[in-house]
C-alpha cells in the first residue's frame, strides 16, 4: 500500500508564549501543499525501513517507525511492516515533511489492520509523535491552536501558486523557539489571515503573513534574508519563512515569473519548488 505523505506552509504563525510545560503556545494557518513524499508499506517477518536520503534514519528516530511503535502500544498488534520512503521534502525545512510520513503511516495502518480508528482517534495517536502530525493526519487548511493538536480545517479556494526556496542550511527547531524566548517576536493575525482566505481576499492574504519565528531563524541562517530579498526583487508579491525555516515561500498570480524564479534559483543549486495550496 502507497500513501503521498503532504507538505505544509504556515501563511501565518504566532508563538502567544511559553508554557509551563515548556511547550509554546501557538496559533497558526497551515495549510498543505501539492507536493508530497511517498511510503510504501507491505506486511513482513519484521519491520524495516528504507528510503533515498542516506542522511535520513532507519530507526526509532525516524518518526515512521515511531508512528508504527505508538499505534503497536495502543492496539497490541504484532503485525510488522517492511517500509519504503521515497523523500523529496528536504529536512530541517519548516514543511513537515518528517510529520507527513507518520501521518502517512498512522492512516495506512488504520486501513490495512481495520483498527477502524475515527479521525479523533487518529489525532490522538499523532500527538503522541510529534506536533505537527496532527495537521497532517488531515492535510486540509486550518486555524490550528496549543501545540498542534487543536486543529479546526476551513474551505478555500486560493487561486495563487507559490515557489518554494530553500537555503542549504536548515534552522533546527528547538534553537528557534529558544532563541524567538529572549526575543520581542511578532505577532501577526491569524484570524485576520483565516478571514482573507475563505473570502479569497487577495490582498488580504499579503497584508496578513507573518511568521513570529521569522527573526529568530534569520539569526541562526542569515541566508534565509538574501532568499527572501531575492523572490522580493524578482517581484513575488508576498514572501514569508514557513514554520521554524528555513524554507521561504514566494506568492504570486503570475505563472510566468514562478518559472523564471524557479529556474534562476536552480542556477544557484537551492532546493527549489513550484507549487499551489492543496484543496480538496
Amino acid at each position: 500500500m502507497k500513501e503521498r505523505a503532504y507538505a505544509k506552509i504556515n501563511l501565518c504563525l504566532n508563538v502567544k508564549g511559553r508554557r509551563d510545560d515548556g511547550y509554546h503556545e501557538l496559533e497558526m494557518i497551515m495549510v498543505p501543499v501539492d507536493f508530497y513524499d511517498v511510503l510504501e508499506m507491505t506486511p513482513a517477518e519484521e519491520t524495516t525501513l528504507c528510503n533515498n536520503r542516506s542522511y535520513i534514519p532507519v530507526n526509532e528516530k525516524n518518526t515512521v517507525i515511531k508512528a508504527i511503535n505508538v499505534l503497536r502500544s495502543r492496539y497490541g498488534f504484532e503485525n510488522e511492516f517492511a517500509c519504503k520512503l521515497q523523500k523529496h521534502i528536504p529536512t530541517r525545512a519548516g514543511l513537515a515533511g518528517g510529520s507527513a510520513d507518520a501521518a502517512a503511516a498512522i492512516r495506512m495502518m488504520n486501513r490495512m489492520l481495520r483498527l477502524n480508528m475515527t479521525l479523533d482517534e487518529m489525532i490522538d495517536c499523532a500527538r503522541e509523535v510529534g506536533a505537527d502530525v496532527p495537521f497532517c493526519i488531515q492535510s486540509r487548511p486550518a486555524y490550528v491552536q496549543g501545540i498542534g493538536e487543536k486543529i479546526t480545517p476551513f474551505v478555500c479556494h486560493p487561486d495563487f501558486e507559490l515557489l518554494l526556496v530553500k537555503p542549504r542550511r536548515g534552522v533546527s527547531t528547538k534553537e528557534a523557539f529558544s532563541l524567538c524566548d529572549s526575543t520581542e517576536p511578532l505577532h501577526p493575525d491569524c484570524m485576520k489571515m483565516h478571514e482573507a482566505l475563505v473570502q479569497n481576499d487577495y490582498d488580504g492574504i499579503l497584508n496578513s503573513l507573518g511568521n513570529s519565528l521569522e527573526d529568530a531563524a534569520l539569526q541562526l541562517v542569515p541566508e534565509i534574508r538574501q532568499v527572501k530579498e531575492g523572490l522580493r526583487q524578482l517581484g513575488f508579491d508576498g514572501v514569508l519563512m514557513s514554520g521554524s525555516g528555513s524554507t521561504v515561500f514566494g506568492i504570486t498570480k503570475n505563472h510566468q515569473l514562478v518559472e523564471e524564479a524557479a529556474d534562476l534559483f536552480h542556477t544557484h543549486k537551492l532546493f527549489v519548488r513550484k507549487t499551489k495550496i492543496l484543496v480538496r
